[in-house]
């Protein structure tokens, strides 16, 4: 990688850190629900990577579902434009999120689900990136908490690529990466 490239984009959370606080947060909910048969709603597409290394790290059993919003219009507001499989009334569940900015998709999430007659809800989120937050939410398992630079990698993406490096990475000049995405691809991969 190019000198100046190196200032462009960095590793913020390499494999090993990343892969260890997967394991905490499982053995926190295995810890929570045991006994229970938590559904974890994976929020797609952001969440596969660390769903999928999340209900591994859970110790017991566990139904994995997934749903899908899109924002649109002005406001940005969301809607399901792909919903869970089976009905989720009287179960527990945990919606999966790569990571959570302003609270706005969360929290229309919630009170979608609110509706529902579960006999519980909490989240879990990667990556809380608490400066952009615009509505407070509850999150009851929290990853890291990260900054508001743009990030990538396990399920984060920029034009649906990058989501599968094993670790994140920081853009930290926004304008130069557009120019050039592929300079990431050196130092990444």
């Amino acid at each position: 990688m190019a000198v100046g490239q190196m200032n462009e984009v960095v590793e913020v959370i390499a494999e090993g850190p990343l892969a260890e606080r997967v394991r905490s947060l499982g053995e926190a909910i295995s810890a929570d629900y045991e006994g229970k048969v938590p559904v974890l709603v994976g929020v797609l597409s952001g969440s596969l990577p660390f769903l999928s290394d999340l209900s591994r790290a859970i110790e017991g059993d566990c139904e994995i579902e997934f749903l899908s919003l899109n924002r649109f219009g002005e406001g940005g507001r969301a809607r399901i434009s792909m919903d869970t499989e089976i009905s989720l009334e009287g179960r527990d569940v945990l919606i999966v999120e790569d990571i959570v900015d302003t609270g706005l998709s969360l929290t229309f999430l919630r009170r979608l689900l609110d509706t529902r007659d579960l006999k519980s809800l909490r989240t879990v989120a990667l990556l809380d990136k608490v400066p952009r937050r615009i509505v407070q939410v509850p999150i009851e398992y929290r990853g890291f908490e990260v900054g508001d630079e743009f990030l990538l990698g396990y399920g984060l993406d920029w034009e649906g690529r990058y989501r599968n490096l094993r670790s994140i990475w920081a853009v930290l000049d926004l304008s130069a990466f557009q120019a050039d995405p592929g300079m990431l691809m050196e130092c990444a991969f």
